[in-house]
C-alpha cells in the first residue's frame, strides 16, 4: 500500500546504492554495539551476560496483504515482533538485523517507509540496527528480522520452568488483533468489489492499531522486575493464547486449568466480534498476533501481583494427569486444542 506518485527506481541505485541509502540515518546508541554496519559482520560485548537471539521470516501474501498494511507500520511491526522474543526471554534486546527481499515492482520510496518504521521501532524500544541484507526476489516481499538481547544467566525465563500450583498471567487483553484482521479483510473485500466505496474503520482504531502496530511488552518485563517477580515460565503470544498455554505445559510437563471469565478482552474486541458472529472468547484463545506476555509464577507472588492492572491472573498449572482446561462462564470443562495460526495452512 503505497500512494506516492513520484517512484524512483530501484535498479538506478543497485544493492550497494540501495543499502548505503537506506542505512545511512542508522545511529548506534547501545553500549553493547562495538561495531554496527559498515563491515562484514556486527561486533557485539555484553560483558557475560548470556546472548539471547531469535529470528523471524515475514513473507508477502502469507504473513500481510500490502492491500492494507502501510509499509511505515509494515516495518515497525516486524520489528516489534521480533524483539518480543527477547522480551518472553525476560531479556533485553539490544541488536537488530533488517534483510529485505524485494521484486521490481516496488520503488525506492516504498522501500523507505518500510526501513522508516523499522528505525521508528528501534528508537522507541533503545536498540541499535547493526546489519541486514538485500536482495531481488521472484516472490513479492519477504522480511527478515533477527533480534538480539542479553540476560544474566539467574534472569533468563524459558518456556519449561512451570510447576504445578503455579499462577498463570498474561499482559494486557487478548483477542484484538485478530478481530481487527476481520475488519480489515472486510474492508478490503468490499473495496476490491467496488472501489469507489472507502475503508469504514471509524470508531475501530484500538484494534486496527493492535493488528497494524502492535507493540511488544518490554514494559511489563521491567514492571516485573521493579516487583521483584522472575516468572517460573514465559512466552510471547503469537499464535493464540491457547497455543502458547500447550507450549508451556507441554515444556514443563504439566497441565493447566484457565478460567474463561478471567481471560482480559477489550470491550472493543469484544463488540466488533459479535458483529462478525464470532465468539469473543474463540478469538482470545486462537487468534494469535496479539505480542502479550503469558507466563506463570509461583503463587507466593500472588500479591505483588494481584493489584497490577495491566495483569491478568486467569489460572493456574495442575499436573500432567489433570490434562489441559478452559472452564467456560457456565462452569462447564472443556479442554484447551491448540488451533490457532500454523505456518503450513493446517489447524494443529
Amino acid at each position: 500500500m503505497f500512494d506516492n506518485k513520484e517512484h524512483t527506481n530501484i535498479d538506478q541505485l543497485g544493492e550497494f546504492g540501495l543499502i548505503a541509502h537506506l542505512t545511512k540515518a542508522v545511529e548506534c546508541t547501545e553500549k553493547s554495539t562495538t561495531k554496527g554496519i559498515g563491515d562484514d559482520a556486527a561486533v557485539l560485548d555484553f560483558s557475560g551476560d548470556k546472548t539471547l537471539v531469535s529470528t523471524d521470516l515475514l513473507l508477502e501474501g502469507v504473513h500481510f496483504d500490502l492491500r492494507y498494511v502501510p509499509f511505515k507500520h509494515l516495518g515497525y511491526k516486524a520489528v516489534q515482533v521480533n524483539l518480543s522474543d527477547i522480551y518472553a526471554m525476560n531479556g533485553t534486546a539490544s541488536q537488530v538485523t533488517f534483510s529485505i527481499g524485494l521484486s521490481s515492482k516496488f520503488p525506492l520510496e516504498a522501500i523507505e517507509e518500510l526501513y522508516a518504521g523499522a528505525l521508528l521501532a528501534c528508537k522507541n524500544y533503545q536498540v541499535d540496527l547493526v546489519g541486514g541484507d538485500t536482495s531481488a526476489s521472484a516472490q513479492g516481499l519477504v522480511i527478515s528480522v533477527t533480534s538480539i538481547g542479553h540476560a544474566k544467566a539467574e534472569d533468563v525465563v524459558y518456556r519449561s520452568g512451570a510447576k504445578e500450583g503455579d499462577l498463570v498471567c498474561v499482559s494486557g487483553d487478548l483477542g484484538g488483533a485478530y478481530v481487527g484482521l476481520q475488519l480489515l479483510e472486510r474492508e478490503k473485500r468490499i473495496f476490491l468489489e467496488n472501489p469507489s466505496i472507502q475503508p469504514d474503520l471509524e470508531g475501530k482504531d484500538y484494534i486496527v492499531e493492535r493488528q497494524l502496530k502492535p507493540e511488544a511488552r518490554r514494559d511489563i518485563i521491567q514492571l516485573l522486575a521493579s516487583l521483584g517477580v522472575k516468572p517460573t515460565a514465559m512466552i510471547d503470544v503469537s499464535d493464540g493464547l491457547a497455543s502458547e498455554i500447550l507450549h508451556i505445559c507441554n515444556a514443563s510437563d504439566t497441565g493447566c486449568r484457565l478460567y474463561e471469565e478471567k481471560i482480559p478482552i477489550d470491550p472493543m474486541t469484544y463488540d466488533t466480534a459479535r458483529e462478525f458472529a464470532l465468539d469473543p472468547t474463540v478469538c482470545a484463545l486462537n487468534g494469535g498476533e496479539d505480542y502479550e506476555l503469558l507466563f506463570t509464577v509461583s503463587q507466593s507472588e500472588y500479591d505483588k501481583l494481584s493489584g497490577q492492572s495491566d495483569i491478568s491472573i486467569i489460572g493456574h498449572i495442575t499436573d500432567k494427569a489433570s490434562g489441559h482446561e478452559l472452564i467456560s462462564k457456565s462452569g462447564k470443562v472443556h479442554p484447551i486444542k491448540a488451533q490457532g495460526w500454523n505456518a503450513f495452512g493446517s489447524k494443529d
